[in-house]
């Protein structure tokens, strides 16, 4: 069966502790301190695998952990480093922090390694604490704790086009005759199982095709197997939505595509609000190619933007027509791929809330100053130059009450607020 989504808990390595040690050597009565300091703990590591293309190994082995660091030992030795672990998933993974939801990394694009946690400093042993007035130091610094997420991996296929319909329109049919994908067809509904890919190569400038599977009514509610594989469709920039012409199994086309649409906007308005394109198949099962059908898919669908190309996925009728009209379509879109924005950010939300900030009034600049480790880690990992991130960060300075701060030092409309550098009007 594919899998296209698990649920996996990762523990990056804890750092090593400080070793407490003493020199000790013949003829050297009291020797200072020696302990060494611990190693460094292991990192929790994804990285793209090209020859996955399915969850399933996460399936069996549920628990990531990365090598804790080794403590320190005698004469000034330094623990070893802890191994990090290397978590192999297909391209096009979504890694979401389970119980929020929130996405944290997009294994897509030029995203081919992402260290998600890193392990815990080595603790300093005790030779470091050794000063003039306390040449016996008899502690040493315990090593950085590990972290730990439950995530949520979500497989989303990198495909240009979603090839969507009812079972046993031809799909199928139509994937295996225009791409190199073989998949398996019968004559069932559902008898797809899994997202079928293939390359479309129209002169040297092709495009991705998936095949998702079919789709029926409260498909968005959990109804029917379509459900599953919807989340294949949020990367593609057009959609063909395929129907049957001839009427093989009595179904009206329009009442289809609607129901459909329907179901596309109750899972995500913005899949639903696409171009599409309408592959009117069967027609080889018609007299003379033509049928009431396919005129009133035109009558109902063209005023509204949304070609209809009468074709047979059997013949190869009418296809490259459909092909060359999607092409166009992909020609006048971003060509950029979707890739999901980062939401949750481990190293930053796992932090304690004590780490230390300053808000101020600078009298001299007339700027309010907000300042602190925790302000400048938030800065690094937040790209405040899209929608997402740029909300993300108004939602930091309200949830950790430098909204309030900033208030209660008489801030206004249109004042200058400054965060290392970087300079806004505040407005509420």
């Amino acid at each position: 069966m594919f899998a296209d989504r698990a649920t996996i808990y990762v523990k990056s390595g804890k750092g090593g502790d400080g070793h407490v040690s003493f020199r000790r050597e013949k003829f050297v009565a009291n020797g200072g301190p020696d302990g060494g300091d611990g190693g460094k703990g292991g990192d929790v590591i994804f990285v793209v695998d090209e020859g996955l293309n399915t969850l399933t190994d996460f399936r069996h082995i549920r628990k990531y952990q990365a090598e804790n660091g080794e403590e320190g030992g005698k004469k000034n030795c330094r623990g070893k480093n802890g191994s990090d672990i290397v978590i192999k998933v297909p391209e096009g993974t979504v890694i979401k922090e389970a119980d929020s939801g929130k996405v944290i990394t997009d294994m897509s694009g030029e995203n081919r390694r992402v260290v998600l946690l890193k392990g815990g400093r080595g603790g300093n042993g005790n030779q470091h604490y050794a000063t003039p007035t306390m040449q016996v130091p008899r502690y040493a610094q315990p090593g950085q704790p590990a972290k730990e997420l439950t995530l949520l991996l979500e497989l989303k296929v990198i495909a240009d086009v979603g090839l969507v319909g009812f079972p046993n329109v031809g799909k199928s049919t139509f994937l295996s005759r225009v791409t190199n994908a073989r998949p398996k067809i019968a004559n069932y509904h559902f008898t797809t199982l899994n997202p079928n890919l293939g390359v479309v190569d129209m002169d040297g400038n092709g495009f991705v095709i998936a095949d998702i599977p079919g789709l029926i009514e409260g498909a968005s509610e959990g109804v029917g197997l379509g459900y599953e594989f919807l989340r294949h469709i949020e990367r593609t920039k057009v959609l063909i939505h395929m129907v049957d012409a001839a009427g093989t199994e009595g179904r009206d086309p329009i009442t289809d595509i609607y129901a459909i649409n329907k179901e596309l906007e109750a899972y995500n308005p913005e899949i639903a609000a696409r171009p599409q394109v309408i592959a009117a198949n069967k027609i080889d099962m018609l007299y003379e190619g033509k049928n009431e059908i396919i005129e009133k898919l035109r009558q109902e669908f063209e005023e509204k933007g949304i070609m209809v190309y009468p074709i047979s996925a059997v013949s190869g009728k009418g296809v490259k027509e459909l092909l060359y009209k999607v092409q166009n379509m992909l020609a006048e879109l971003d060509t950029k791929p979707v890739i999901f924005e980062q939401e949750y950010f481990p190293e930053l939300d796992m932090k304690t809330q004590d780490e230390p900030y300053t808000v101020v009034y600078d009298e001299k600049e007339d700027e309010y100053v907000i300042e602190g480790p925790r302000i400048e880690k938030m800065l690094g990992y937040t790209n405040l130059e899209s929608e997402k991130g740029f909300t993300f960060f108004q939602n930091f300075l309200k949830e950790n009450g430098i909204l309030e701060e900033l208030e209660a030092l008489g801030i206004e409309e249109g004042d200058t607020v400054r965060m290392y550098g970087l300079s806004f009007d505040y407005y509420k």
